[in-house]
């Protein structure tokens, strides 16, 4: 079921409550940062909930008092600047809240719910924002390029190369290395390659694999049943993660990860599914309506 506005609207507000303490953290009192971030305070009851909600749950957290908790207490904004300062200076302060292990699980809860651009950040190596792409190069020389509002994590070794796909989407040029096997993990979906090329990309149902060059494995457990199948360069491989059912088909060259040319290529892939890439690269929320009987239902494939 879609979020409504107003829930994509409190969603959009605590992520940016969350970049926002992340960059406050290390601002060290810059008067610009505050004057930005006290226009972005000051726009709606919204960012100031949800600053509000973020502050807490890093204080529970962390233990620590952030130094700009003063602007989700009740005090008004006019002498913010005065009030950052007096705070700095109390830095070692530490929160007297009851903090055990109770507390500790319920903010853990909140971070994850609530702030889920934070844990990314925390996680992943690289990333990128909503309609934003990069290219990046690994230790061993691979190439990765990202999409809009992607994240991976890499964990290489002298034996084993794994990159974590934590979001989004990305195409992998891999240097190949026979005595280093490189492995992509996109929420248990794992690609295994020795050099190659391909695309991969999460929806919340589905991960799927698109090979440019090489040939790949592909492995998948889902509840206790052990899926494998191999792609041959122009076939692309879709893997639902709930049944662990694979369908394979076959994708022109120039359709595998078209993002980088600005084009959106699906086959097989649900309508939700396609918004979810869509929304990616675009601020203004696509909602879908309720199905009625004169409509397609939004989860069959297209």
């Amino acid at each position: 079921m879609p979020l409504s506005e107003d829930a994509h609207k409190s969603k959009a507000a605590l992520d940016e409550a969350a970049n926002w303490m992340l960059r406050l953290q290390e601002a060290n009192d810059d008067s610009r940062v505050l004057r930005d971030f006290e226009t972005w305070l000051s726009r709606s009851e919204e960012n100031r909930s949800a600053w509000r909600q973020v502050g807490k749950t890093w204080s529970l957290l962390g233990g620590v008092a952030p130094i700009y908790e003063h602007v989700w207490s009740t005090q008004p904004l006019q002498n913010s600047r005065d009030s950052a300062s007096r705070q700095l200076r109390r830095k070692d302060r530490r929160w007297r809240w009851g903090i055990g292990l109770a507390a500790t699980g319920i903010a853990a809860c909140l971070l994850v719910l609530a702030v889920p651009s934070l844990v990314l950040r925390f996680e992943a190596d690289y990333l990128t924002e909503k309609a934003q792409s990069r290219v990046v190069t690994l230790d061993d020389g691979t190439t990765v390029y990202l999409g809009a509002e992607s994240a991976i994590k890499s964990n290489f070794s002298a034996s084993r190369r794994q990159v974590t796909l934590l979001a989004g989407e990305a195409f992998f040029d891999v240097s190949r290395n026979p005595d280093r096997p490189f492995v992509v993990d996109a929420k248990g979906v794992k690609v295994e390659v020795l050099g190659t090329a391909f695309d991969v990309r999460l929806s919340s149902a589905a991960t799927s694999i698109e090979l440019a060059r090489g040939a790949v494995g592909v492995f998948y457990d889902a509840a206790s049943r052990q899926s494998a199948t191999n792609l041959s360069p122009g076939q692309m491989l879709v893997v639902d993660r709930d049944s662990g059912s694979m369908i394979k088909s076959v994708i022109a060259s120039e359709d595998i990860a078209a993002w980088r040319d600005g084009r959106l290529f699906v086959n097989g892939a649900t309508i939700g599914a396609v918004v979810e890439q869509i929304q990616r690269y675009h601020t203004a929320w696509i909602a879908i309506p309720r199905q009625h009987a004169c409509e397609p239902d939004r989860h069959r494939p297209v």
